[in-house]
């Protein structure tokens, strides 16, 4: 596992936004890439403490820890707290892989009334409230980035991101949230 507490964060001392929307690099957290057939999930779901879903654009979210739903089977698991994921899913005793993937992303937090306007500015999904409820997750493309998007709240979204794609995907965003404050 990655040793999160030396690790520099790569948008350390970064923050942007508008009169009506804040930009924030999350605080450091683990994270695994995880795969794993659908009789596995009961299992994964005791040992990380939350209901792995099971169905597309969802996610689950208990203690700082989030699981997002990327594909049939497929998640990104998120842990706020540095827990070490690989080892509590090895701990379900099923069928899986485990990849630690802290080292890889990080992420951006979107925060106020102007939220899913500055994110529209690079993304073409819809991200209306209808469209995008709370909890709902989406791996998309942010610009020319790949990220995972999660709606935390009404008005605040977790944008994860290759680390290597941060500067970008934080610019952009800064530059869509100039543009959602007009």
């Amino acid at each position: 596992m990655v040793d999160l507490a030396t690790r520099k964060l790569p948008l350390a001392g970064r923050n942007g936004g508008s009169s009506i929307v804040r930009l924030t690099p999350a605080a450091p957290a683990t994270r695994i890439a995880l795969r794993a057939p659908v009789d596995s999930i009961d299992g994964l779901s005791q040992a990380l403490g939350l209901q792995v879903p099971n169905r597309p654009k969802t996610s689950a979210s208990a203690n700082g820890r989030h699981a997002l739903w990327l594909g049939p089977d497929e998640w990104l698991v998120i842990d706020e707290n540095g827990a070490d994921l690989v080892g509590l899913a090895a701990s379900a005793g099923v069928l899986h892989s485990a990849t630690d993937v802290s080292h890889r992303n990080t992420a951006i937090v979107v925060s106020g009334p102007g939220a899913e306007a500055t994110l529209s500015g690079g993304c073409s999904q819809d991200l209306s409230l209808q469209a995008f409820p709370i909890g709902a997750c989406s791996r998309t493309l942010f610009g020319k980035a790949e990220v995972v998007l999660l709606r935390l709240e009404e008005e605040t979204f977790r944008v994860e991101v290759w680390r290597s794609f941060s500067d970008y995907a934080f610019g952009l965003l800064a530059e869509a949230a100039e543009d959602a404050g007009l």
